[in-house]
């Protein structure tokens, strides 16, 4: 078995960044835990996520740093605070494209080096039960879906839907973290069980 060590890194925002679990309780740590559990070597990852941000702050941010195009594996989740903040939703299908070719840059040029993962849906949460707006926030969060998963499925990129799970938050509580908002480190394991199958080609 080859010893090189591959490099992992997550771009989006809360939802990559694990608001409200411990750092080893987000997706990007289980993600590495589990690759490390069948044999393959991984760096520690490395994350680009803030709460808050949306795509055109994700763009900023990538754009801010020099990263080495080196990345044998990059997710990709973002889109939760453009529905959030009722921005235009032209402009997620202008800059989520160019999230995906960012990414695409990072995985070394190669397409079969990235993975992204649908937005989950916080009207199922203790949070979006108080909302008026439930039922709009649920449509709205399947219209960004639709759309990356569309473009992905064109464009030949592996696109791992994960909002199923997280509209169990209201009948299961544990898949919820203690903000009444986020995904909890259950929840979290539930989408990496989705997303290694795609992972363990690095």
């Amino acid at each position: 078995m080859s010893t090189h060590c591959n490099n992992l890194i997550c771009l989006g925002d809360s939802y990559t960044i694990g608001e409200s679990v411990a750092l080893h309780a987000g997706f990007p740590y289980q993600t590495i835990q589990l690759l490390r559990s069948v044999g393959l070597h991984f760096h520690a990852p490395e994350i680009i996520a803030q709460t808050g941000w949306t795509t055109n702050n994700l763009i900023s941010a990538i754009n801010a740093q020099s990263l080495a195009p080196n990345y044998d594996l990059v997710t990709l989740l973002i889109g939760v605070n453009n529905q959030y903040q009722n921005l235009y939703f032209q402009i997620y299908q202008y800059e989520f494209p160019e999230l995906v070719n960012k990414a695409i840059a990072l995985g070394k040029g190669d397409k079969t080096n990235v993975i992204v993962v649908s937005i989950p849906d916080y009207a199922y949460t203790p949070y979006g039960k108080q909302s008026s707006n439930q039922s709009k926030i649920s449509i709205e969060i399947d219209k960004y879906n639709a759309f990356a998963q569309k473009y992905c499925l064109d464009n030949n990129i592996v696109f791992i839907n994960i909002t199923d799970i997280t509209r169990l938050g209201l009948l299961n509580t544990a898949l919820v973290a203690s903000d009444g908002l986020h995904p909890s480190e259950q929840a979290y394991s539930l989408f990496v069980e989705r997303i290694l199958p795609k992972a363990t080609v690095a």
